[in-house]
């Protein structure tokens, strides 16, 4: 029998790959001419000899190879060959990883994520890794059922971030439902969750939509100390009223300063993926003052690519947070306008206070347009007119509420 010097010591002949080192019961000890040893427990099966690897030694010692060994035995004495009862686990534990929730969420993403637009595909998989994969992840799909799935996005919920509470159980029930589909789940415990979260109060972009408030930020424009790409950027926010992110990202190829026109490529816009590669660009009629105001700023960043670069450099873009922060140091705090809110602020604006106003052109502009036969007319060259008319009264409004002047009609701008 071996003892735990006799282990330590043991070496391999250097005339040889390999030596065995008999314990009792068909237990031995391989040490290889490298160096390495490993436990082995010899047994037969019908009728022939077989081996089961019972760990590396040190790791796995002489009492932990002995239990082994006996484990085997009995396994064998009972009928089952352990070689095939190892593979057998083996393979169900195979089984089991692949049958996971993060597996099969991860084989979900990776067949929808092509289809999906790149920010959704993005935004889809960092939330099941931060709020799903770290407390469901690593179990079998089978045995994620409604009280587990609703105690993790309880966690969501207690962070105050009740929106995504209510995005990650649908994307829960994408996962169920796809396991469903492929054999792999039995019950989608997401539907179940219906009714059992905190309600999501909708909260929308903080706006100014009042005249005299409106007032009060283009009187303050001027005063804005820091960079003057900046204060263009805000005056044009107001003036054209785009999404913040197509505002700071605009770039020179997209401008027409001759023809006066914005052109807002399809992927550049908020749409799905296939609105994206196969949608119609985005026209932004620009008005007197935006293009003077563009015409100005082209001899500041006319060389490279953004209208309104970083002011870090590296051919970057203005940051996400550049113009509330800009707001902030205004006077304007979250809570009464952010960079978004100028889209709110138009809308509001123009309905309520300036006459004749068509709330559809309206919506064209802010590319709500509807899909179909009804939206596509606002593209065609009759309606471009309205828009041009839209945007050159709206601009003209913005600089009369400046100046302390009365509202104008705009009567050339209906249907």
């Amino acid at each position: 029998m071996l003892t735990d010097a006799a282990c330590r010591n043991a070496k391999c002949p250097t005339d040889k790959p390999r030596a065995r080192f008999a314990d009792s019961g068909n237990l031995y000890l391989e040490v290889a001419a490298s160096g390495s040893k490993r436990w082995f427990w010899k047994y037969f099966s019908g009728g022939k000899e077989k081996r089961l690897a019972l760990g590396a030694y040190p790791t796995v010692g002489l009492k932990d190879a002995r239990e082994g060994r006996d484990t085997a035995r009995k396994l064998h004495e009972a009928g089952t060959d352990p070689v095939q009862a190892r593979k057998i686990e083996s393979a169900t534990q195979a089984t089991k990883s692949a049958n996971t929730f993060e597996a099969i969420a991860r084989e979900l993403h990776g067949i929808k994520a092509p289809g999906w637009s790149e920010s959704h595909a993005a935004q889809w998989l960092r939330a099941v890794e931060k709020d799903l994969f770290p407390w469901i992840g690593p179990l079998p799909i089978v045995d994620v059922d409604a009280p587990v799935l609703l105690a993790a996005i309880r966690r969501i919920e207690g962070r105050g971030s009740t929106q995504m509470a209510h995005d990650v159980r649908e994307y829960a029930g994408q996962v169920f439902r796809y396991a469903i589909q492929t054999g792999r789940g039995r019950t989608n415990p997401a539907g179940d969750l219906i009714g059992a979260l905190k309600p999501h109060v909708v909260r929308h972009h903080p706006a100014l939509k009042k005249p005299e408030d409106v007032r009060r930020l283009l009187l303050a424009l001027p005063t804005y100390t820091g960079q003057p790409t900046t204060v263009v950027a805000l005056a044009l926010s107001a003036m054209l009223f785009q999404r913040p992110g197509n505002m700071r990202a605009l770039e020179w190829a997209w401008i027409d300063l001759e023809d006066a026109m914005l052109t807002l490529p399809p992927w550049a816009m908020k749409r799905r993926k296939h609105g994206k590669l196969n949608g119609p660009p985005h026209f932004v009629p620009l008005p007197l003052q935006a293009v003077a105001m563009l015409r100005n700023l082209l001899p500041l960043t006319g060389q490279g690519k953004y209208v309104f670069p970083s002011v870090r450099g590296g051919g970057r873009p203005m940051s996400d947070n550049t113009l509330n922060a800009a707001l902030r140091s205004l006077g304007f705090d979250g809570d009464e306008m952010t960079a978004h809110g100028f889209r709110a602020m138009a809308r509001t604006v123009m309905v309520e206070r300036i006459p004749g106003t068509d709330p559809e052109v309206i919506e064209a502009q802010l590319a709500h347009t509807k899909s179909g036969p009804l939206g596509e007319a606002y593209d065609r060259a009759e309606y471009m007119v309205l828009r041009r008319q839209l945007m050159q009264v709206w601009a003209d409004y913005l600089d009369q509420l400046r100046d302390g002047a009365k509202v104008i009609a705009l009567a050339s701008a209906k249907r």
